[in-house]
């Protein structure tokens, strides 16, 4: 099965965090945390910030890892490697998703989450506090 290595902005602002809804390919309509593939030489951090300039028009500064996913779809294995982000400039305009929200950290389950991204998801709700 092939693998595909990918990352995922966690952009938080306060007590909230960015959902993106896919707008297109198999698995359109479902919520993920934004990002991309890591191109051939290219870091993490360094494709996440590629990534969500060219998805979301917007500059963001790539802080702590979270988690690591491995997910195996139908079609292949994802890598998902997961980071906090804050915006340093712009304003999250979609170019690739048809829909995006703000959630509180208390509150991620309110959208329909793509299979990996709830592994993320599960994660984030074990470090929030009660």
């Amino acid at each position: 099965m092939k693998t595909i290595h990918v990352v995922a902005a966690i952009i938080r602002d306060g007590d909230s965090v960015f959902a993106t809804q896919r707008g297109y390919g198999p698995y359109k309509d479902g919520w993920e945390f934004p990002g991309g593939k890591i191109e051939p030489g290219e870091s993490p951090e360094a494709a996440l910030c590629r990534e969500i300039l060219e998805e979301l028009d917007t500059e963001i500064a790539v802080g702590e890892p979270i988690i690591r996913v491995q997910y195996d779809y139908p079609e292949f294995h994802l890598d998902m490697q997961c980071f906090w982000a804050t915006v340093v400039e712009g304003d999250l305009r979609l170019k690739e998703h048809e829909a995006a929200r703000w959630l509180p950290l208390t509150d991620l389950w309110q959208v329909d989450w793509l299979p990996a991204d709830r592994l993320v998801v599960e994660e984030l709700n074990k470090e929030q506090p009660l």
